[in-house]
């Protein structure tokens, strides 16, 4: 698919991986929506790229439906590429210490990572399904999903973070198939650990841990990195019901 010219919608746009993002594909000639939790966050973002900011908790779907309608108003079509960046990382023992239930925080981790990407890709794939093909293949979007690599080797801690990000990669496959007859592919990005808000937080010992386990190039990723793959996704036609991992061969640890 040809970027220029597309609408292109990014969720969490506002910070991270989804701001760089956005700014990738803006500089790739697309038109972007900026969709984030914080309103000021995401006229930040798209006032720098001539975008549109939309605000819309992505775990609610009556406001993510709200918020895609606003943008087919405000851009004069269907957002062609859309990219579920909106997360929030969490980390929560089974069995913690003070013996309290924690099932308040796996619903809300749940909730916010799993049903809120499942309701973009519902809302987007609508949309997208009453579009005209771009080309002679038939294509009509293109939905990329975060997932993470703690879907495959969650540390202690993120059973909730884990759980919701394995039903992200589970969706990939059967969402990309039953969307291909409507010429929309969809695939997903396992990144390991980024510099961004969500890992600024963590103590430089379990950071030091972390890159211990990196083997190449031994560092943390860079969200421009992350958006460069989202442009290499949405280029190249045959990239379609996968998982890429995007994490320099790192396993995580236990702990």
């Amino acid at each position: 698919m040809d970027l220029s010219g597309s609408i292109a919608l990014v969720t969490g746009g506002g910070s991270g991986l989804g701001e760089a993002t956005a700014r990738r594909l803006a500089a790739a000639g697309a038109r972007v929506a900026v969709l984030d939790l914080s309103m000021e966050a995401a006229r930040r973002v798209a006032g720098d790229i001539g975008g549109e900011a939309l605000a819309a908790d992505v775990s609610t779907a009556a406001e993510v439906e709200a918020a895609f309608e606003q943008a087919v108003q405000a851009m004069g079509g269907a957002p062609r590429v859309v990219v579920s960046c909106a997360g929030i990382g969490t980390a929560s023992r089974i069995l913690p210490r003070d013996g309290s239930l924690t099932t308040e925080i796996f619903d809300r981790t749940i909730r916010v990572n799993l049903m809120g990407t499942y309701a973009v890709m519902n809302v987007a794939a609508r949309a997208m399904a009453s579009a005209e093909p771009l080309d002679e293949d038939g294509t009509r979007g293109v939905i990329v999903n975060t997932a993470s690599v703690a879907f495959e080797d969650g540390q202690i801690g993120q059973v909730a973070y884990s759980a919701s990000k394995g039903g992200v990669v589970s969706m990939t496959l059967p969402a990309a198939r039953e969307l291909a007859r409507f010429g929309i592919r969809v695939v997903a990005i396992a990144p390991g650990l980024f510099e961004t808000g969500m890992s600024a937080g963590l103590p430089d010992d379990i950071r030091g841990d972390i890159l211990k386990n990196v083997p190449f190039p031994s560092r943390m990723g860079l969200p421009a990195e992350y958006a460069q793959l989202v442009q290499q996704i949405v280029e190249n036609s045959m990239l379609n019901g996968c998982v890429i991992r995007l994490d320099g061969a790192a396993r995580m640890p236990a702990k």
